[in-house]
Formats: structure tokens, sequence, C-alpha cells
């Protein structure tokens, strides 16, 4: 395995990225090839591999086994969670979330790819653009992810015929572009046999474009949230009360946008008090400025009523606060939503009441069609909604945010996650109902 040096490491860039496919597609393998020859397999993980391998009869180490660690996904040969790898090349670091294909699991799939920058979808060159293809490439945009790769799994079954590739990719690129994508890449690759995943394939000269690695490597990176809207969930309060400390008071959480800096106005949401930052703790240590993804602690020159779930945002750039949200969502709970459905909203690091008010519409994946008040979304559906909450929420739009822009709903029975919410407009606009009431129960 190859090593890379601290100093090579630290000149890299990080690229999340997370594959999606239909079972059978050959993601799990896709990824097993691609850590295999970038050589990024630890010895005696390869030999494990090889040794289950062998005891099932099969001449060649099954590479899929890298990443399907539990015991019911290699019996069933199939991905059922989430696995998520860490690997580096000499010019990136990399994040991968491999992610079921099957189509109930296809809530796992939002998981993976909600953080993600890049999108692989898998498409098995023998079936071509399937339902789940379409539902998967609905989800990276309606989740804005920024890059989506076509991969075009198992040309060594079709012969590695360009118009079988070339018919897939332009039907796939016209779907995507029509949701909204903003970049698509394809790349023709036979993960079994290694071709174009790190090395270019002898059996596809007509393809002239990147390998699989070499696109992942190369490909812009825009992730940088230190320029976007400032803000900090509180997630502690930091009261001490000890000799050493007797008057410290400190509002701990990670910065989940922009930049913070000693002297600046900001403003304490919901409750729209405002003061000015006096100082910023980091890793106990005392710093004049803190940005985004670093976890510190907010002293502020006035004592006000701050606690977990608030938001500290800069007072010229506050977002609006609201408790009637629209948004475009993800169902993922096996029990419907429905209109009056009361449940608790998470956002951030608060957790409010709230009523399903109305389902303007859901999405039908095959034409990109609007199917009007549904009154209902069932699994993996994904739709409108509006709510309404019990207090009011700081909430930015998706486009701007995509971690103050996101919110779940959860089941306030038994904890269930219900469905992942983007706030705003997408690529599914509702067309304009009236609001309904409701009298019984949770009616804010």
């Amino acid at each position: 395995m190859s090593t890379i040096t601290t100093e090579e490491l630290s000149a890299t860039t990080l690229l999340r990225f997370a594959t999606a496919g239909s079972v059978d597609d050959g993601k799990s393998t896709l990824v097993g090839r691609l850590l295999h020859d970038s050589k990024s397999v630890l010895t005696d993980q390869l030999e494990a591999v090889q040794r289950v391998s062998a005891d099932r009869g099969q001449d060649a180490p099954d590479l899929a086994l890298l990443t399907d660690g539990l015991r019911a996904e290699r019996e069933q040969g199939i991905t059922i969670d989430v696995a998520y790898r860490y690997f580096a090349t000499p010019r990136r670091r990399f994040i991968l979330a491999d992610t079921p294909g099957h189509v109930q699991y296809t809530r796992n799939m939002v998981t993976g790819a909600s953080t993600a920058e890049l999108t692989v979808v898998l498409v098995d060159a023998r079936n071509g653009v399937v339902e789940q293809t379409r539902r998967h490439a609905a989800i990276a945009a309606l989740l804005r992810v920024p890059h989506v790769v076509l991969a075009v799994n198992k040309m060594d079954l079709v012969e590695y015929k360009e118009s079988v590739f070339a018919a897939i990719a332009e039907e796939f690129t016209a779907y995507a572009s029509e949701l909204g994508v903003p970049e698509i890449t394809a790349i023709p690759i036979s993960a079994l046999a290694g071709d174009n995943v790190v090395e270019p394939s002898a059996n596809m000269d007509w393809y002239g474009g990147p390998t699989f690695l070499e696109h992942l490597e190369s490909v812009p990176v825009a992730h940088d949230l230190s320029h976007c809207h400032a803000r900090l969930p509180v997630q502690y309060v930091i009261r001490p009360q000890n000799a050493e400390h007797p008057d410290y008071r400190g509002y701990a959480g990670q910065i989940a946008a922009g930049t913070f800096r000693v002297g600046e106005s900001v403003t304490v949401l919901p409750s729209g008090r405002a003061t000015k930052i006096f100082g910023i703790d980091l890793l106990g240590k005392a710093v004049r400025t803190a940005w985004t993804t670093q976890s510190v602690t907010l002293l502020l020159e006035d004592d006000i009523d701050i606690s977990r779930g608030d938001l500290i945002v800069p007072s010229k750039d506050a977002p609006a606060t609201t408790q009637d949200i629209e948004a475009t969502v993800c169902h993922v709970a096996d029990a419907p939503l429905t209109v009056g459905h009361r449940v608790l909203l998470k956002h951030g690091t608060r957790t409010v009441k709230a009523i399903v008010k109305d389902i303007p519409s859901r999405l039908t994946l095959d034409d990109l069609s609007l199917h009007p008040h549904p009154g209902q979304l069932v699994a993996n559906d994904i739709g409108r909604v509006k709510i309404r909450t019990a207090e009011p929420l700081p909430v930015d739009s998706y486009a701007d945010s995509r971690r103050t822009g996101s919110f779940i709903l959860i089941d306030p029975a038994d904890g269930t996650t219900l469905t992942a919410g983007m706030v705003g407009e997408s690529f599914a606009a509702p067309e304009p109902v009236k609001d309904g009431t409701d009298d019984d129960g949770w009616d804010f």
C-alpha cells in the first residue's frame, strides 16, 4: 500500500462522494475495485477477502466484500446499510458513502448523499436507465449535489459497445438535466474487470475521457462554506461556576456555515436579541476568528437567555423566522405522511412540534409530472409539503445553505424519522393551493 506524507496530505483537498444504483448494478464491486487498484486496501483486509472468496469457491477475490461488512449483506449479496470508507491518493482525500440500491433502502441513499459534493449513479449496461436510476437522479437533484457521475457498468457484458453507452448516457443526461442537475459526467466502466476505474481500458479505445478515479481527483470541489451566511446552532451552554471561572458563560456548537469574528454584532434567534461577540474559544484557546465546521464556544458581551436550539447569526445577515415552512421532502418511513399529521420537526439543534397542513404535490418519476394534492406520501415518495410549527424557526433556503435549510420530521410517538425536508423551491414547484384548517390537536 502506497504511503502519503503529512505534507502531501495537507496539500490535498477533501471530496465527499456517494454511490447509488439499483440492486446488482455493481456499486460495492466498483468501490472495492477503486480501493484495490488505488492501493488503498490494507494487506490483512485483502487477505480476509481472498479467504472468504476461496471458501465460496470463487477463483478471484470478490472485491465487493471490502464494503459489504454486515453478515446479512454478505449472505444476500446486497448492500443494506450505508458503508463509509476513508482513503486518499496523492492528489486528494476522500470520504465515500456506499449506499444501498434496493428500493427498500432508498432512505439510506438520502443519508449518504446529504453531505456529498458528488454522487455516482451506477447503471447496468444491459438494463439501461430504470425507475431506481431516475429516483436516485431525483434525490441527487433534490439534495443539490453539484456533481453527478453516470457510471455505465458491466460494459464487458455488452461487448464494450459504444452505441450502448451512448444511448444510456443520452437518456440519463436528458432526464437529469430536466431535474436541474448542474453537471453530469458519463463514464463507461467494468468494475469487475477494472476497465476505466483506475486504469484506462484497452477495450474501449473509443472513449477519450478520464477514468473514474481521474475524474474524482480532478472535479472542482466547491464545498468551502466559509463565505456563506454565518450560522452557529447552539448545542450546549457552558457555565463552570467554579473558583477559576466564576462568571464564565459560553455558547458552544459547531459552526454550520460562514465565519465569526470577535467584536462582530450578532443576533440570537428566534428571540431576536442583539449583542456582540466578546470572545471565541477554540480547543481551549482564545482566537479572533472561527469558521465553518470548527467547534467553538462564543462569549457574548450581554447576558441573554440562550439555550440549546437557538441560532447565533450576524445581525446584518439574519434569516427571517417563520412558523410556516414550505419544502420539498423525501419520505423515508414505511408509514405514510398525511395531511394533518402531527410531527416533531428537528432543525439544527432545535426540535419543535409541527403539523402537516398540506401536501400540494407528489413527483411522478417517470415523466417528472406533478400529481396534485395526493393527500399522503408513502415510502420513497418525493413531494411538496406545507408545515406549521408551534414556534418560529430561523430557516434558510436549502439553495442557500444545505445545513440550515434542511430538517427532518420525526414521529412523536416513537422517535422514528419520517421525512427529510429541504426548505424552499426545488425542481418540483407546486401549484398554489389554499391552506386548510385543523381545529383538533396541534393547530397553531
